[in-house]
Parts: C-alpha cells; structure tokens; sequence
C-alpha cells in the first residue's frame, strides 16, 4: 500500500520522502477529518523526529497540489481531507466527530446552482458546504 501512496505523491510532484508517506498515507487510511495535532499525535510516537511545523507544511504543500483539502468547520481549527470529491461535512454538535455526505447528482446540480447566483465576473473555484447537528449514534 505505502508504494501506492508513493506514486500518488511523485504523480504530483511532490518528493515521497518517508514522513510525507506517512501523513498522507495516515489521511487516507484515517477518514476521521483529522486537525494537525491529531496527525502528530497519531504518528510521532513512530516518527520521533516529526514535528508539527513539517505536518502543517506537508498538508500545506497536499492541499497546493489538490491531494488533500481543507475544512473549516469550527473556528479555532483546520481539518484536513484525503477525499477531494465533492462532497458536503456535517459536524455532530455532540461528539464532534466530522462525516461526509455524498450525493453526486443533487450535489453537482446544486453547486451549479450557486456559481449561476455569482454577479457578472465572478467565478467559483471552490465550494464547502458545512451541516451541524446529531449524528446517528448520538441521537441513540
């Protein structure tokens, strides 16, 4: 699997040195919407020399290169995701944990829809839709 996260980085450019491997490799195996310091705390007691500083960079540079996006859901925090398909976040105001919802066909239409409501001269070159309320396991 870690050869597969290899070619992914080297396919965009981006030297697949063993930290950026397992960054990415830690997004994409940990769809969790994860914060820097989830990333660090996950993986620097694998990784001694990591360090914050060279996880923000990583998914600064991902998120250049269109691997990974943002997601700006609460004020205080950036969260990072491996899956750049369109897709809308809902945040559970109880466990704070972040899930995708995906609807190709409503949700293209939809986003459509919203770069027509742009004035003249506007363009869209990205869009997140953010939900906030109960996820299933809480509303048990």
């Amino acid at each position: 699997m870690a050869d597969n996260y290899h070619t992914r980085l080297d396919a965009v450019g981006i030297r697949p040195s063993v930290q950026r491997v397992a960054v990415y490799a830690y997004l994409c195996e940990h769809p969790v919407h994860p914060t820097v310091e989830t990333v660090y705390s996950a993986l620097s007691p694998d990784y001694p020399t990591l360090s914050k500083t060279t996880i923000y960079n990583t998914l600064k540079l991902f998120e250049e290169k269109k691997l990974v996006q943002t997601i700006k859901i609460e004020d205080d925090k950036l969260r990072y995701d491996a899956d750049t398909t369109p897709h809308l976040h809902f945040k559970c105001e109880k466990c704070g944990r972040v899930f995708d919802i995906f609807d190709d066909n409503n949700l293209s239409s939809y986003m459509i829809k919203c770069s027509e409501l742009l004035p003249e001269g506007f363009s869209m070159t990205k869009m997140q839709t953010n939900l906030w309320g109960v996820c299933a396991d809480c509303s048990k």
